[in-house]
């Protein structure tokens, strides 16, 4: 048999796996119980362990469906002559303990080589020494700006993504054509488009979960930091606590409140309702015209990649229109991985060029690389427009010194559960006293 078509698969959860897509993460940590390991035998061979959440599938151990980041091992498995063990783990339901929970507990531990992270996992495990230095691959040269500026921390290139992950809204184009709603640039605009389906019968115009929300307040509050020419001032400013990451929040949080006062999200159900799982299946049956995810979710066949309708996908409403919200999944070294060497030369060739022209060929995606582009499908042309036009927010960057992605959505889980605005613009004056007394 063909090297890499066997993988060895170590389950970390006796259910089958619950995360969105392979590199699009639950976005947050919370500090719950979670599922027994199971530790793994490597026996003599040369191997590499993965750290990775999978497709929502039960997993065979001997015929494990193909997907980019499969054939990406593959390259490597025959390059190298070693193998790539899977080590999975995903939340059955939102009382468990969250795929970042297991991936600290892991990285801290030394017990993988590779793992694939959150922005916010990200951060802190770089400040904390955890991850190695990327930079001195040969893959590092060929990434867009963007991709470093979310990865650097304390000037070490911690994590690598396979993929560029943006997200925005995705609309049934042929709802909003039944009521003449055009497709809304500011917030405003939005919301008179949620107050005309609600008022036509659409009972929840808007589908939502525990993690995604806060696209919707890092569009509000960064357009005009990362498009109004002044990024590194701003930045600098809320570092040093100048300025206060509250006064850029509220606006995004004020729109969120009133979204859960007309009943344009119902936030009971976003609280508790795992990404996609919760809010998928009214979307692609109809029912709920809007909803957030990641641009890969489009082209995969278990989110929504098949509808029975026009759908378009744009991103989110801001003060400068349509905002796509960037944040950054990436692969990275554990500081004293066990099989550090042969992990390095593993993710070189798993970020080389060649293996992520297929990877964006395969998963039709915005690459890392400068040197890698695709075709995207028509319905992501809107947001791949404002992309292409370098107008985008960051959600995770390493140079803010409180991060945003994982934070943002966990003060937004306060508001969904009844917290006011100004106890959640409360939260953030607390956490960024807390990063400037560190």
């Amino acid at each position: 048999m063909k090297r890499g078509t066997r993988k060895n698969i170590i389950k970390m959860s006796t259910v089958s796996l619950t995360v969105a897509i392979t590199l699009v993460l639950s976005a947050c940590s919370d500090k719950e119980s979670g599922r027994s390991l199971i530790i793994e035998e490597e026996g003599e061979k040369r191997v590499v362990n993965f750290y990775t959440p999978m497709e929502k599938t039960e997993v065979d151990s001997v015929n494990v469906a193909r997907s980019a980041t499969d054939k990406t091992v593959i390259m490597a498995e025959e390059k190298l002559g070693l193998t790539v063990n899977y080590v999975t783990y995903t939340a059955e339901d939102y009382q468990d303990k969250t795929y970042d929970d297991v991936a600290f507990d892991r990285a801290r531990n030394n017990m993988d080589d590779i793992y694939l992270l959150n922005p916010d996992v990200i951060k802190t495990l770089g400040e904390e020494g955890k991850l190695m230095d990327l930079s001195g691959l040969s893959c590092a040269a060929n990434l867009r700006d963007v991709v470093k500026t979310a990865n650097v921390v304390d000037g070490k290139l911690v994590a690598i993504p396979q993929e560029v992950v943006a997200y925005g809204l995705f609309i049934n184009k042929d709802i909003f054509d039944r009521y003449d709603l055009s497709l809304p640039e500011t917030p405003e605009e939005f919301l008179e488009c949620c107050r005309v389906l609600k008022e036509n019968g659409i009972e929840t115009p808007v589908g939502a979960n525990r993690w995604w929300l806060e696209t919707f307040v890092l569009a509000q509050a960064y357009a005009d930091l990362y498009n109004g020419g002044n990024t590194e001032a701003e930045i600098a400013a809320l570092n040093s606590g100048e300025s206060k990451y509250s006064d850029y929040m509220r606006p995004g949080f004020e729109f969120l409140q009133v979204m859960i006062e007309e009943g344009y999200i119902d936030a009971q159900k976003a609280y508790v309702s795992e990404a996609i799982e919760g809010e998928g299946a009214d979307f692609m049956s109809q029912k709920t015209p809007i909803v957030m995810a990641y641009w890969g979710a489009a082209n995969s066949d278990t989110a929504y990649g098949n509808p029975d309708f026009e759908m378009v996908v744009i991103g989110f409403p801001s003060s400068r229109g349509q905002m796509p919200v960037m944040p950054m999944t990436g692969l990275s070294i554990g500081a004293q991985a066990k099989h550090a060497e042969d992990a390095m030369k593993t993710l070189d060739i798993m970020l080389s060029d060649e293996a992520l022209q297929t990877y964006a060929e395969t998963n039709k995606v915005i690459s890392p690389s400068k040197n890698v582009a695709v075709e995207c499908i028509p319905a992501l042309k809107p947001l791949n427009d404002r992309i292409q036009e370098n107008v985008y927010v960051l959600g995770a960057n390493a140079s803010m010194k409180l991060e945003q992605w994982g934070n943002t959505c966990l003060v937004v889980r306060k508001l969904l559960n009844g917290a006011t605005v100004d106890e959640c613009m409360a939260e953030f004056d607390r956490l960024q006293e807390e990063t400037l007394d560190q």
